[in-house]
């Protein structure tokens, strides 16, 4: 494990993080940096940077941006070989395991897989999940997605352990972009209760309450994307989700 992935274990031991994700593709270099700082002193733990479509064209701006207006730690969400960038503080090296195109389990990975290397990016294993209605998103269509359905927990699950025995240490439930309803808290929970792997959530999380229903069936990082490029007060939309991640009990890990 290298030093970003180390900080994130030891802090979610007493809380969930909060992820702020930027796509490359919607916002430039000054709002990335303005988001940034708003976050931070929201009290935004990680930003996480990829998109779908066209994000590598302007990946490295937002970086940029991003690095301007805080030190929070910068960790890429790639939605393809493009989505990578020696400026980054760590990526999540993700396969898309219920994909029905084996480009976006393995092929992707493995053309980027001497990149990263030689740029010396931390890379942190993920398998990332779509579960319904993830599959109207940008990101399910793009990825071929074969979605979970949110009235089979099981399967995230069947994936989520399969994971864990090909020896990842991160899964990534995601619900899409905006989604109407977020990932089910019972899918969260079979996931957490029967795996040791770290559990991101992400999609479809607007509200406070959202975050605390997923934090307390044990979700480690919660991203919130949508929600931020809605606008508004940034710092205040955070500082509420932010609020919602203590842990009732530590985490065992």
């Amino acid at each position: 494990m290298g030093p970003i992935e180390v900080s994130i274990k030891e802090k979610m031991v007493r809380e969930a993080l909060l992820a702020i994700l930027l796509d490359p593709a919607k916002v430039d270099r000054d709002t990335s940096s303005k988001i940034s700082k708003q976050a931070k002193d929201g009290g935004a733990d990680l930003v996480f940077i990829g998109g779908s479509v066209g994000a590598g064209y302007g990946l490295n701006d937002t970086i940029k941006g991003v690095k301007e207006g805080s030190d929070l730690p910068v960790i890429l969400f790639p939605g393809n070989v493009d989505g990578v960038s020696p400026l980054a503080d760590a990526l999540l090296f993700m396969s898309l395991l219920n994909s029905s195109n084996p480009y976006w389990i393995i092929q992707a990975q493995a053309l980027a897989a001497p990149v990263v290397r030689r740029m010396g990016i931390e890379a942190i294993p993920t398998a990332y999940l779509i579960v319904e209605p993830g599959e109207k998103s940008a990101a399910g269509w793009v990825g071929w997605v074969n979605p979970i359905p949110r009235s089979k927990p099981e399967i995230a699950l069947a994936y989520s352990m399969a994971a864990e025995l090909l020896g990842i240490r991160w899964v990534y439930l995601e619900a899409g972009s905006g989604a109407e309803k977020p990932v089910p808290t019972r899918t969260v929970l079979l996931v957490s209760e029967n795996t040791s792997l770290g559990l991101i959530v992400g999609g479809g999380i607007k509200s406070p309450e959202l975050v605390r229903e997923r934090v307390n069936a044990g979700a480690d990082i919660i991203v919130i994307g949508t929600h931020i490029e809605e606008g508004g007060d940034i710092a205040s939309k955070v500082e509420e989700m932010k609020r919602e991640t203590i842990r009732t009990e530590p985490k065992h890990l």
